[in-house]
């Protein structure tokens, strides 16, 4: 059960570990803002990982994993006078009430569209914020999450369909550029519609309430378990896939689909 006091030992132990570590472990005397990003990109992409499984003990230790590189990070401001762990959290603080006028103000938001909303408006207001609607998406950002963000962005400044439904109209015209581009084998154009294609479909999955990126891995984790199941048993007749036809991976492909892999 949750113990606020409790919780703010743990904290302050936290905190306490990281000091001594800067102090006296050679390793985490010498790390910096950049070599810590790549680690803090792993980690990231790790908790991912555990949630995708559902894995609750996953999750708490690849939390308790980026936790660390937050106090490492306010670690090394604080040793150049920049910012230290308070004022990191003080700032968050502070953006949380003034992006949440619905609770800690008498602004109406009855709905979570109407939050994402506001929110996209407060930013372009901060004095620090976005100067532009989608100044805020990272350029680094996996293409498929990069899209979604986007046209989130976008649709909560109102450029979005009135109706959700009229997205499927958008995806059957630009499948048709696709397979025109396609019947003419220029390459460069195929990859242009292919590009305009998956982002159609993005957009739909947005207005659906699906995730795209999870939509994704779930598929990709299916094709996993059933890929990997055709080559076993495939291995279990003493054959290799190379071997084999078709039609006989297709047979297995099935007995794994309805095994329920």
């Amino acid at each position: 059960m949750y113990n606020r006091e409790e919780t703010l030992a743990a904290f302050g132990r936290l905190l306490d570990i990281m000091d001594e570590l800067r102090a006296k472990c050679p390793w985490d005397r010498k790390q910096t803002n950049e070599s810590l990003r790549t680690n803090t990109i792993e980690e990231t992409y790790e908790l991912c990982d555990a949630i995708m499984r559902g894995d609750n003990m996953g999750i708490k230790k690849e939390l308790g994993d980026l936790l660390l590189h937050v106090v490492f990070y306010a670690k090394i401001g604080s040793e150049t006078g920049a910012f230290d762990i308070k004022d990191v959290c003080n700032a968050l603080c502070d953006k949380l009430i003034y992006r949440h006028p619905h609770v800690f103000g008498d602004v109406n938001a009855d709905t979570p569209r109407q939050v994402e909303q506001n929110w996209e408006q407060l930013k372009l207001k901060e004095k620090d914020g976005n100067r532009t609607v989608l100044e805020g998406v990272p350029a680094a950002l996996p293409s498929v999450v990069k899209a979604q963000r986007l046209q989130e962005k976008a649709g909560n400044v109102g450029f979005d369909w009135e109706h959700r439904e009229q997205v499927w109209d958008k995806v059957e015209e630009e499948l048709g550029e696709l397979r025109r581009e396609v019947k003419a084998a220029d390459g460069e154009k195929m990859e242009a519609e292919f590009g305009d294609f998956l982002f159609s479909i993005i957009n739909a999955a947005r207005l659906y309430k699906i995730n795209p990126d999870n939509a994704l891995e779930r598929t990709n984790q299916k094709f996993i378990r059933r890929f990997n199941y055709l080559e076993s048993q495939t291995l279990e007749k003493g054959r290799s896939l190379k071997e084999m036809s078709l039609a006989e991976m297709d047979s297995i492909w099935d007995e794994a689909k309805r095994k329920g892999l």
